[in-house]
């Protein structure tokens, strides 16, 4: 896939099935994008290893979608915000834009005075979360709410576990709670089975503003629309397992958003890529139980303010998944 000339590519890297959220959001709004997702399931979870891992591999990733010519690239993931956006910026930009992900802190704090953040145990115990609470949280009383094993089960497309990790975060959820802001990107495929366990809550995601940020980004580094006059067309999906070119993973099925860019997937052949490999099991890692593994994070302020979430749209609905059958193809 060579660089696009007048249209649009936008790469997106997480350890699992994660970006889909972010992915299917950037077709809603650039149906005419190329769109690149970089997985790497040889060495997810990333939670369970050290900083220095995750940068490694979440460098591997990027190094993979790069070869492919996208105009910005999207770190779908807030595990690897936290450890791994500097190193990210320093090795691509200013060549190629880099985005992060940031829970929606600010936008949820001042939508009610009491305020959840769900996050994996890591993030929950991180000076970064912390941090992003004392920068945005303003007089909102924010309970930190760690969620054992909901990422692992939605990346395994694992209802039934998600749904107990979901029950068991939400008994830890103040009653008074008004909002629940998901700090990890791969809750935001279980935003419907949240929703259920928290009726009375409003949800706030990171995806719509993500995309939005990585639109601007793009732009501004001359990314266009197609030649005028040009026929309308969809843009394609290239998926990257761990550097092999492949489909998407059968757990990315189970979701309306996997759905969706599954039709649009246009190499299966499961080639190798003329890239540097991701590294494999040789590469040591502190296994800990879970993914409580907090490590020593890096600042919040290593994370530009630029790509703090912008609100989202009033009412539940807006934080709801969108139906298939909405999502233009």
């Amino acid at each position: 896939m060579p660089p696009t000339l007048d249209g649009m590519r936008i790469a997106l890297i997480n350890s699992g099935i994660g970006l889909l959220a972010a992915a299917a959001e950037l077709h809603r709004l650039r149906p005419d994008a190329d769109l690149v997702l970089a997985m790497d399931p040889d060495g997810m979870p990333w939670g369970p290893r050290t900083p220095g891992d995750i940068t490694q591999r979440s460098l591997a990733c990027a190094r993979a979608a790069a070869v492919f010519g996208p105009d910005v690239l999207v770190f779908a993931c807030n595990t690897g915000t936290v450890h791994a956006l500097p190193a990210l910026r320093a090795e691509f930009e200013p060549a190629l834009p880099v985005v992060g992900t940031v829970p929606a802190i600010k936008p949820a704090a001042a939508f009610c005075d009491s305020v959840a953040i769900w996050a994996t145990v890591a993030t929950t115990a991180s000076t970064y979360q912390r941090r992003l609470i004392d920068d945005f949280a303003g007089s909102a009383r924010v309970t930190p709410v760690a969620c054992p094993g909901l990422a692992d089960a939605v990346d395994a497309g694992d209802e039934a576990a998600a749904r107990a990790a979901v029950a068991a975060a939400a008994a830890r959820t103040p009653a008074d709670c008004g909002a629940v802001v998901l700090g990890c990107t791969e809750y935001e495929l279980a935003a419907d089975l949240i929703a259920e366990a928290l009726p009375d809550v409003t949800l706030f995601r990171s995806a719509a503003a993500v995309a939005a940020q990585a639109l601007r980004r793009a732009a501004a580094a001359g990314a266009g629309a197609s030649p005028p006059g040009a026929p309308p067309r969809s843009g394609t999906v290239r998926v990257l397992l761990s550097g092999r070119q492949a489909g998407l993973p059968e757990a990315a099925l189970r979701y309306a958003e996997g759905r969706l860019l599954a039709d649009l997937v246009a190499d299966r052949r499961g080639n190798d890529l003329p890239a540097e490999g991701l590294p494999g099991d040789d590469v040591p890692r502190e296994l800990l139980p879970g993914d409580d593994v907090p490590g020593e994070l890096l600042p919040g302020d290593d994370v530009p303010r630029d790509d703090v979430p912008a609100e989202p749209r009033a009412g539940r609905e807006a934080e709801r998944p969108v139906p298939p059958s909405s999502v233009p193809a």
